[in-house]
Formats: C-alpha cells, sequence, structure tokens
C-alpha cells in the first residue's frame, strides 16, 4: 500500500511517497521519492506513472489526499470569519470542500460533472433509502442505473425507492424550486410513488417505537413546518449553511411531517438546501446509521426549548458528524 507521509520540522512540512510491504512475517515501510514541500506541485499522474506498480491500487487515496490537503492549506491562508458552531479545524475542512467545489468541480466540462453528479447520485440514493432498511447494495444500484438491470431477490418497493430517489433529485435541481411547505408535501409524495399511499402531511397522532420524542401533534405539524421554515428564511444568510442544514434538518425529523418517508424526504431537502446556498450536497452513509441515529437523539432535548433553539450544547455532536460525513463523501466522490 502506498500513502503519502508527512514528516513537519518546525513550521514547515515535508512530503514522501512511502509504501508498506511485506517481508515474511513484517510489514516494512519504505520512503520511495522525496516529494518537497510544496503539494500544488505533487503531480499524481506523474507519480502514477513513475511508479505505477506501487500506487496503483492507492492511487484514489493518494488523490484524495493531496487535493483535501492542498485546498485546506489555500484555506489556512485566509482569514476565517470565527463560528458559532464550528470550530477553526472543521471550518478549514469545510471551506477547502467548498473552495475545490467553486474552483475545480464546477469549472470542469459538463460531461465529467455530469458523470460525477451521477456517481454521487446512485451512491446518495444508496445509503439514503439503506438507512430505513432498503436491501440494493451499491453494484446492484449501478447496473440498475446504468444498464437497466433490475436486481433479483429485491421487492419493486426497494426498486422504486432508488428511481424515486433519483427523480426528485434531478426534479429538485432542474426546476429550483422555493423551498415551501407545498415543496416538501411533493417532495415527499414523489419519494413514496407506489410505495406508500399516505401520501401528504399526517392527519394522525403518531409514536415512534423505540424514541423517547414525541412528534408533533397531527394538529400542528403544517403550523410547525411553517415555523420551521420562517425560521430557515430568516437564518439561511446568517449561520453557516452546514450548521443551517443540521438544525432544519434535525427539527424536520423531530416534527415528523408524514406517516412514512420523513428521514428519505428530509436528507433530500438537506443536499437541496446545501446545493441552493452554493455547497455541495453530501451523504450520511449507511455505515455510520447507528450514530447518526445516536447524535441525532442526542440533540432531542434541545425541543423542550422550544422548536427553533439552536443551543450548541445539544448540537455539537451532530454538528461534528454533519461535519465529517460532508468531508468524507466529498473527498471520495468528487475529486477529478
Amino acid at each position: 500500500m502506498a500513502y503519502i507521509h508527512i514528516k513537519k520540522i518546525g513550521e514547515k512540512k515535508y512530503y514522501t511517497l512511502r509504501v508498506s510491504i511485506r517481508e515474511g512475517k513484517k510489514v516494512v515501510t519504505k520512503d520511495i521519492a522525496n516529494l518537497g514541500d510544496d503539494l500544488s506541485k505533487i503531480n499524481i499522474d506523474d507519480l502514477e506513472k513513475r511508479y505505477h506498480k506501487e500506487i496503483r491500487k492507492s492511487y484514489h487515496t493518494i488523490k484524495r489526499f493531496l487535493d483535501s490537503n492542498y485546498y485546506a492549506e489555500k484555506i489556512k491562508k485566509l482569514k476565517l470569519k470565527k463560528d458559532d458552531y464550528f470550530d477553526k479545524e472543521q471550518l478549514i475542512d469545510i471551506e477547502a470542500v467548498k473552495l475545490h467545489y467553486d474552483n475545480k468541480f464546477l469549472k470542469t466540462d459538463e460531461l465529467t460533472k455530469e458523470e460525477i453528479y451521477e456517481n454521487f447520485l446512485i451512491n446518495f440514493a444508496v445509503n439514503s433509502t439503506s438507512i430505513e432498511g432498503n436491501t440494493i447494495t451499491l453494484k446492484e444500484a449501478y447496473k440498475m442505473f446504468k444498464e437497466d438491470v433490475v436486481p433479483k431477490n429485491r421487492t419493486l418497493r426497494e426498486v422504486h425507492d432508488l428511481i424515486n430517489t433519483k427523480n426528485v433529485f434531478n426534479f429538485l435541481n432542474k426546476n429550483n424550486p422555493e423551498i415551501s411547505l407545498e415543496l416538501i408535501e411533493r417532495v415527499h409524495d414523489m419519494l413514496l410513488e407506489n410505495i406508500d399511499k399516505r401520501i401528504g402531511y399526517r392527519n394522525h397522532d403518531i409514536r415512534i417505537t423505540g424514541q423517547p420524542f414525541k412528534p408533533s401533534p397531527a394538529r400542528y405539524v403544517k403550523a410547525d413546518i411553517t415555523l420551521l421554515l420562517k425560521w430557515y428564511e430568516e437564518n439561511k444568510t446568517k449561520i453557516h449553511p452546514l450548521a443551517l442544514i443540521t438544525f432544519f434538518h434535525h427539527k424536520f425529523e423531530k416534527i415528523h411531517p408524514f406517516s412514512d418517508g420523513n428521514g428519505r424526504t428530509g436528507r433530500m431537502l438537506v443536499n437541496y438546501i446545501l446545493m441552493k446556498l452554493n455547497y455541495p450536497p453530501l451523504i450520511i452513509s449507511r455505515r455510520f446509521r447507528q450514530e447518526y441515529l445516536r447524535v441525532m437523539s442526542d440533540a432531542d432535548d434541545c425541543m423542550q426549548k422550544g422548536l427553533i433553539n439552536t443551543d450548541l450544547g445539544y448540537y455539537k455532536g451532530l454538528l461534528e458528524f454533519i461535519h465529517l460525513q460532508l468531508t468524507f463523501s466529498y473527498w471520495d466522490i468528487f475529486l477529478i
């Protein structure tokens, strides 16, 4: 396995291409190339040509390291405004993503962007629906969308779940509608097409099994969503976009405005808001489902102080989680 090793001398960082190889029963590390102290001068394609055998299996990992660290170093040279919800290192991570998204991804050719967006969308659809129990794998989803091969031993409900996710994402991107009570209902109903006939805002009270929080009473659902949308409009230019969608997502899920599909609808809205605010979309990985549920649950007590409470004491874990999901999924999918 090959990777970039950092050696810090004083305030300077020096980079080497290092490999780990097995010699008998031992794993030995060796530096095979000195890469200097300037990330902008390290060309991954040149390295791949010179050390193809050593780095062919680690190309993506090395590329991710170089790009993420290069853009982080550029951000460190800027004077970032202090944020109420993210510390300095978190802000550097987030804004490095934004800088790459603006300067690299959005400026690439349209065909490449379309391919990357499609790759993102398939990954997003699989992960978002998997959190709710869908069993279609990433490999099966690629075959379904790329080759029109419906996966065997999977239900039509699961197939429609993925198709609907893709259709709704594309609908939002193409039409760019304003976020409203009506749009949220439409997004939900489109996501549940051919899956669940219980469309529209719920008109009955519910209690979530295994969850201590109480969703909004049915008679207050629309009023609470309206209040949340009012809070969003008032704060979308005041709060960092990633903090904004974190609060919005949690509060939306606690209102639980629909009989089913609240998680899928909420995660779709998260990405739509991010993109409207000129940030890249993110994927909450199914691998971290339990942590996701835990940090969402940890923030529930804030609701005792009112729907629009954003006390950091309740949200610290969730904010950190969303920050990591953004940076991990972005550098995994949006590299060029």
